[in-house]
């Protein structure tokens, strides 16, 4: 752990198609280019030594650092203090819009704001995830790194003409790039490293840097000024929803899971995963959460993106209609693969790229779809006829298919069950589409689905609850809870208070609440078909506030919320899990927790506001 910042100490940067994460001592240790799931071309999250960087620092012996964003935008700054003197390094990446395009610009400011500062920058990237060698060429007017496919990366300096003199040290090792850079108080100069630039290398004056920093203040406060929340958790809840715009492709409108891969969640174990992809699961939660903002353009893009999907009804083979996943472009070539010349995060090996997941059976995507056609619906965004017809096929699928067992949406590799998950999940597709159909005139099989809806609310009543554990269960025959079953009372399968649902919850503080932090399940007691443990699910804990409070249960629900929010790393970031010592683990930050933790915000206050 000595050589591999922890996992938190990160901040995230991006331009809407692609994301960089820069630690709290100024690394820039991913970033994938040209979209999240691209090759990468610094990596060192996941190879220290083979992986690539791009690094700022003080040459002072001893430094401490800070690391904060301006605030309302996605612009970060990462500040060094000595005694000599005081530095900030001020990264951003200019928004890119949703023209698909090669070219990106991380933008890396360097200013002294106290006394004298030197600084040490470091370029060395490492293409198609260190498996492809590459040149640098060093000009008068910067530099460009070419690989050997002819992907470059290109160093344009920002100063001004009589600035050589700056510059300490210019040196070239390994075809990677060193400098040394001497400010005073007052000075700033910096650089901007341009994927696919249409031209060489050109030195960017301070002024024209100034401008790009305008522009993109603006971008983000004029975008996060459309939010309509006002509530008690302002600045939290404003800042994961900046997160969740960082993690969205505008080209698409589709909302990557994590713009990370194979960040484990558990050290040294195999739980290493990609998530640079987007999730049907997802729609459910990221309409609910975006629309409850006002975030409405954001909505209709990720409705946009599901719609394609539905419209497209391009599964194979006995997962049905839809996956579970995609990439960005809506293409559904996942395949998985282990770079075995990584030794990954701290050692935790294997390093997956693609998800072998993708094609897996789990029947609750459709519920949580159509959950999320609806209730756009509700708000103004309609479905057309063709987009109908084809919710009707998909609807016909599951009819004949709802009542076979599955892997479920925790995408365990340890066999199929009749998860009671998603058994309601599929009574929410029935449900909904009713409602649509009911809503619209629509031409619909009303008798089959009504028929599919009631067989599956009396069959989870009968076999999803545990008489002798007094509580909703994992799956059919067992005693293991599950927390995704936290849903239950939200997509409105049972109500807030059903004795059934109250001891359900009380069931589960019990055994998958700690601290006030919750586990997904327990792997020991539903094997899962992987080996090791893993952490607390922020998701999980976010979805058990939001339950506490729809049960009445609102002082605990707002110290549960409280308690959470201690967990957050410095700049208010999430990444999948919590393990016992409080560090976060696993793909960083996670769409799904700022979602969650946006749910939970807006539940939870108006709860307050009521009583």
């Amino acid at each position: 752990m000595d050589d591999y910042p922890l996992i938190e100490n990160h901040g995230l940067l991006g331009d809407l198609q692609t994301a960089a994460l820069v630690t709290t001592d100024g690394a820039v240790d991913w970033l994938c280019l040209p979209r999240f799931d691209s090759p990468s071309v610094f990596g060192a999250l996941l190879d220290k030594d083979k992986g690539g960087h791009c690094t700022v620092r003080p040459s002072h012996e001893t430094y401490a650092t800070k690391q904060l964003y301006l605030p309302d935008t996605a612009i970060l700054v990462t500040r060094f203090m000595t005694e000599a003197g005081a530095g900030e390094v001020v990264d951003f990446m200019p928004v890119t819009g949703r023209t698909v395009t090669p070219r990106h610009r991380l933008v890396r400011m360097l200013r002294c704001v106290r006394g004298s500062m030197t600084f040490e920058v470091a370029i060395a990237p490492r293409f198609d995830y260190g498996r492809k060698p590459h040149q640098l060429n060093i000009t008068e007017h910067g530099a460009v790194f070419t690989a050997q496919d002819g992907e470059r990366l290109t160093v344009h300096p920002i100063r001004e003409p009589e600035d050589e003199r700056l510059v300490d040290v210019l040196t070239a090792r390994r075809d990677d790039l060193y400098c040394s850079l001497t400010l005073q108080a007052g000075q700033e100069r910096g650089l901007v490293l341009e994927s696919a630039a249409d031209g060489p290398p050109r030195e960017i004056r301070v002024a024209e840097y100034r401008q790009l920093f305008d522009d993109t203040v603006m971008f983000w406060r004029s975008w996060l000024n459309q939010s309509r929340y006002s509530g008690r958790w302002r600045e939290t809840v404003e800042r994961s929803a900046i997160a969740l715009k960082l993690m969205t492709y505008a080209p698409s409108g589709a909302v990557v899971a994590a713009p990370t891969a194979a960040l484990p969640e558990q050290l040294g174990g195999e739980r290493n995963w990609d998530y640079r992809f987007t999730w049907v699961r997802d729609a459910s939660f990221s309409v609910y959460a975006l629309l409850g903002l006002g975030f409405t353009d954001e909505a209709r893009g990720f409705i946009q993106w599901l719609g394609d999907r539905v419209r497209e009804s391009a599964g194979g083979g006995d997962s049905g209609p839809l996956n579970i996943m995609y990439k960005v472009d809506g293409s559904a070539d996942l395949d998985e693969q282990i770079l075995d010349h990584w030794e990954g995060y701290a050692g935790s090996a294997p390093v997956r790229i693609g998800n072998g997941a993708a094609t897996q059976l789990q029947l609750d995507i459709y519920g949580e779809a159509l959950d999320s056609i609806y209730y756009a619906h509700r708000h103004g965004f309609h479905a057309g006829y063709q987009g109908w017809r084809k919710l009707v096929e998909n609807l016909d699928w599951l009819a004949d298919h709802w009542n076979q067992a599955e892997e479920g949406l925790w995408e365990t590799r340890g066999g199929r069950q009749d998860f009671t998950y998603g058994r309601v999940m599929s009574w929410v597709a029935f449900d909904r589409a009713l409602r649509l159909a009911e809503s619209k005139g629509w031409p619909a099989a009303v008798p089959r689905w009504s028929a599919a809806r009631d067989e599956i609310y009396e069959q989870v009543m009968a076999k999803g609850w545990n008489e002798s554990r007094h509580a909703f269960v994992q799956h059919y025959g067992s005693d293991v809870l599950d927390s995704s079953l936290l849903r239950m009372a939200t997509v409105g399968f049972v109500t807030p208070g059903d004795p059934m649902w109250a001891s359900t919850l009380d069931a589960m503080e019990q055994e998958l609440v700690s601290d006030s932090l919750v586990y997904r399940y327990n792997p020991e007691a539903s094997p899962d078909g992987l080996r090791g443990s893993e952490g607390t699910f922020s998701l999980c804990t976010f979805m058990y506030v939001d339950a506490l409070a729809r049960a009445g249960r609102i002082d605990q629900a707002r110290l549960v919320f409280e308690k959470m929010m201690g967990y957050a790393n410095h700049l208010g970031l999430f990444s999948e899990e919590i393990d016992p010592t409080g560090r976060q683990l696993g793909n960083f930050p996670q769409a799904f927790t700022h979602l969650a933790l946006i749910d939970a915000a807006i539940t939870l206050n108006a709860s307050l506001d009521r009583r």
